[in-house]
């Protein structure tokens, strides 16, 4: 059985500009939501990681192949980002500057605050925020699971292969159904 007082439901980079490239996006969001309901009835706390940027991007080094892209061709959605899942309660929203959900946030603040231990993930991409995040949780000695369709990829062969042999390594991988029925 899991310890939900030590467990955080992060919901990583479900924000406009990314799910917006999705082609079952409602259905996404809807199944989303389904678990930021349960885990907040579960009085497990609900953290919506999403990445943003200040005004003119003082943030991104143009060297940086990921970012870099956004300030050569500026998105409104990455000013003041704002989760696709409306925040209620004591739901904490976590601006992030990097791919992992830690890089340039205080997301570890908050986890430790909260005495965190048992992290659950979930967003897009799997390759992306998914990835880093996980690999950063495990060398900072989290526990983590992996809500495996509630990540997604633009690439479903590297969804796959990452959840299956890459992750399954550091994380708990399971759908959230499963995660759900667990609690």
């Amino acid at each position: 059985m899991n310890d939900v007082n030590k467990m955080a439901l992060l919901v990583m980079d479900v924000q406009q500009g990314i799910v917006d490239r999705m082609k079952n996006k409602d259905e996404y969001l809807k199944n989303i939501g389904i678990a930021v309901e349960t885990a907040r009835k579960n009085m497990i706390p609900v953290i919506f990681v999403v990445v943003g940027f200040r005004p003119g991007f003082p943030e991104i080094n143009p060297k940086n192949k990921s970012f870099g892209r956004i300030k050569a061709s500026p998105s409104a959605g990455m000013v003041n980002p704002v989760p696709y899942i409306t925040p209620v309660g004591n739901d904490v929203v976590v601006t992030k500057r990097r791919v992992s959900a830690f890089s340039g946030s205080d997301l570890e603040v908050i986890l430790r605050s909260m005495d965190v231990s048992h992290l659950v993930l979930a967003g897009i991409a799997t390759g992306g925020v998914v990835l880093s995040t996980t690999r950063e949780a495990a060398d900072k000695d989290y526990q983590i699971t992996i809500l495996s369709d509630l990540c997604a990829d633009m690439d479903p062969e590297v969804h796959k292969v990452l959840l299956e042999k890459i992750l399954s390594r550091q994380a708990e991988v399971k759908t959230s159904e499963d995660w759900m029925k667990s609690l």
